[in-house]
């Protein structure tokens, strides 16, 4: 039987406002989570890729336990980034275009402190936060977090990754008597499991959603080249998808502002974004992504977290990243909302190496292109 989000127990309000943005079909996660987290106090561990509807998963279970008349901090969500953080926010408030008035406020770095507090001292229910700026205003008792019931770790792995664990503790050392602790990790590193252990019910509820769910829609293929050939190959790439949007990867900031270059000097609306950006050229970036006057991004892989840019036909591996999660996260970028998409991997003989070991622990089939 397929489910809807009614048989989910969610109520008709959020439903409404569901089915206005065109979500009528939990995902897998969504079938999985949304009843376990409506029951009342609960501990989660969810292990789920980027793109398979985590937010929707988790928040509209929080959506459903605030009390919209008691005008404090009521849940709290941690993510890597001032994207995702932003992406989260909006997310939320789109949910509760039929419900009672919930306020969400997103609080990252990169953004005046001073903005934030002032922002703080309105009614506030839900507040969507990185580490280190939430840190910051717990530092300056800016913030009051004692009526917090529900806790959330969005892209735990991610947060660890860039280096965040101190800061994950501290935080949930604080909200130690919380009764709602949700986790979600595409991957499990030992980081993650000691968060696990030391801050989660040892009863927690596990769920894990299978890989596959994620890439059914992306074509993943490779072609074989020297490094010296990556460059010719990808113009002739991106003659072929004519008018259509996607991002480059490159593992370094240098080699993303050097293919950047090379490919605005070849007349393609491409720009560059990685970490150490100041934060309005990023958005400026981002705005022009988003409003479809530059065609290519090219990218980090820490600089693309909390993208969310609808109708990317394509994903191109222009270097290969380091760890088989970054070739995942990279990929879903494409085939979002159930769209079909291209993960290309321009790849060196030692490259292909990487890209096979990537394609056994994933249990995806990579074809190969045969260059012209």
């Amino acid at each position: 039987m397929v489910q809807n989000f009614k048989s989910l127990g969610l109520n008709k309000n959020l439903i409404k406002g569901l089915n206005e943005l065109g979500i009528q079909t939990p995902t897998e996660i969504q079938a999985q989570v949304i009843p376990l987290l409506l029951e009342g106090a609960t501990h989660l561990v969810g292990q789920a890729q980027t793109g398979t509807g985590k937010t929707a998963a988790y928040g509209l279970p929080i959506l459903e336990q605030i009390n919209p008349n008691q005008k404090s901090i009521q849940a709290l969500i941690l993510c890597p980034t001032r994207e995702l953080s932003q992406q989260v926010a909006k997310q939320l408030f789109k949910f509760t275009k039929y419900t009672d008035k919930i306020f969400t406020e997103a609080v990252y770095g990169g953004e005046k402190i001073d903005i934030q507090i002032k922002n703080l001292s309105r009614p506030t229910q839900i507040v969507v936060a990185t580490p280190g700026r939430l840190i910051d205003l717990l530092s300056r008792k800016a913030i009051d977090l004692s009526q917090v019931n529900t806790v959330v770790l969005d892209e735990a792995d991610e947060m660890l990754s860039m280096g965040f664990k101190q800061q994950l503790d501290d935080i949930l050392s604080h909200l130690r008597n919380v009764e709602n602790k949700w986790l979600f990790s595409a991957t499990m590193p030992h980081g993650i499991k000691q968060i696990v252990n030391q801050h989660m019910a040892e009863d927690a509820h596990r769920i894990q959603i299978s890989r596959d769910v994620v890439n059914k829609n992306i074509e993943h293929k490779f072609l074989q080249c020297e490094e010296v050939d990556k460059l010719p190959i990808l113009l002739d790439f991106l003659k072929t998808k004519k008018g259509e949007r996607g991002i480059i990867f490159c593992k370094t900031k240098a080699a993303t502002a050097k293919l950047a270059k090379q490919l605005i000097a070849k007349n393609i609306a491409a720009e560059a974004l990685q970490g150490d950006m100041l934060q309005k050229e990023r958005d400026k970036v981002m705005r022009a992504f988003k409003n479809e006057s530059l065609r290519v991004l090219v990218a980090t892989d820490i600089a693309a977290r909390g993208i969310d840019v609808q109708d990317l036909t394509f994903v191109v591996h222009y270097q290969m990243p380091d760890q088989e999660e970054y070739y995942t996260h990279r990929s879903g970028r494409t085939a979002r909302a159930g769209k079909e998409g291209l993960s290309l991997a321009l790849v060196t003989s030692k490259e292909l190496r990487i890209l096979r070991s990537y394609e056994k622990a994933l249990g995806i089939g990579i074809s190969e292109i045969r260059a012209k």
